[in-house]
């Protein structure tokens, strides 16, 4: 059955090695950060944007509809990236924040954003054209029924770059982060769409860095650590939180309550005291409260990249750095990237 909205289709996928692989027979892309979005256009010029889980985007996203409908002729479904694009030109960089502030309940701040903050299309693979069921056919097709069918596109829908060159992806790899960008994306030229399959391969940033343990939530079942809340001193010595470490076993959950015992803050009493986190529109419901520890124990963590002050995803846990004072876990440790201009990157 061909890919629609009424058939929607999940996105396949990727799974995370180490560093670029070398060919033959590989295609290489820029990892875009953004949302997965896939754009299912009918004959009518009906327009659905799809997401890697089962909501449709389309009310968030209207001035990217309107683009769809005037740019593209006839039935098709688009796989790519929904991302927000800010900075002046020759300075253009990515922004998740501004992006996840696009997801918003009231029809009026949705029209508000769509003006002062519009988003991008980037596209990058062909599902459907016509009455054509393009997943059984090598992406190597897909691809070149892509670029005829983007060849009238213009901003905000762009058609993403790709190379046979290993090297050239390589430097991508350190060139593009400097934009926002989140990595490299390998993709066999032979295969075939698989929904919701690992199939492609990704390489992203990972670095370390020494944190300092300020926190745990409780897990979900209410049993051991769900995740550590880490922080860094900033120029004035402040501590600021700058993410979480999960992903614990179950074994680890339940020993780090006991590990962690000693330097939980407890009011006169004993009881540990209870801090209460900020919550976002993602998880409006969820209990973010979290048992507050001594800034004494420090960490060192696994990362991809910053967003602001923060870790850009979750991270994960390395060693424990008995031999590193709290107070030297500052963000003068962390790699910077060197600026790249989004506006290079696209056309």
């Amino acid at each position: 059955m061909i890919p629609s909205a009424q058939n929607p289709v999940s996105p396949m996928l990727a799974k995370a090695v180490a560093a670029v692989p070398d060919g033959p027979g590989l295609a290489y892309e820029p990892k875009w950060d953004g949302f997965r979005g896939l754009v299912y256009v009918d004959d009518d010029g009906g327009v659905e944007i799809g997401s890697r889980g089962s909501k449709f985007l389309t009310r968030y996203f209207p001035e990217l509809v309107d683009a769809v409908r005037e740019q593209v002729t006839g039935a098709c479904v688009l796989d790519g990236e929904i991302v927000l694009r800010q900075g002046d030109e020759g300075h253009e960089t990515l922004d998740w924040e501004a992006l996840s502030a696009r997801i918003h309940p009231a029809a009026s701040r949705i029209a508000k954003l769509s003006a002062e903050t519009p988003a991008s299309f980037i596209a990058f693979d062909l599902l459907a054209c016509g009455d054509l069921d393009l997943t059984g056919v090598a992406f190597s097709e897909r691809r070149a029924a892509l670029v005829d069918l983007s060849a009238s596109f213009r901003a905000p829908l762009h058609l993403g770059r790709t190379t046979d060159d290993p090297e050239l992806a390589r430097s991508w790899l350190d060139q593009f982060e400097g934009a926002g960008l989140d990595g490299v994306v390998a993709k066999p030229l032979d295969a075939v769409y698989e929904p919701g399959k690992r199939r492609l391969l990704k390489i992203k940033h990972h670095r370390t860095a020494d944190v300092v343990a300020v926190g745990y939530r409780v897990h979900a079942s209410g049993s051991g650590v769900g995740s550590l809340l880490v922080a860094l001193h900033d120029e004035n010595g402040e501590l600021r939180n700058v993410g979480g470490v999960s992903a614990f076993s179950n074994a680890t959950r339940l020993a780090l309550v006991d590990e962690l015992a000693p330097l939980v803050l407890r009011d006169d009493d004993g009881s540990p005291v209870a801090a209460q986190g900020e919550r976002n529109r993602f998880s409006s419901s969820k209990d973010v409260s979290f048992v507050p520890l001594e800034p004494t124990r420090v960490l060192e963590v696994r990362y991809d990249q910053m967003e602001g002050h923060r870790f850009r995803h979750t991270v994960q846990f390395e060693r424990w750095r008995p031999d590193r004072d709290a107070s030297s876990c500052t963000f003068e440790q962390l790699e910077v990237p060197a600026a790249y201009d989004f506006g290079a990157i696209v056309v």
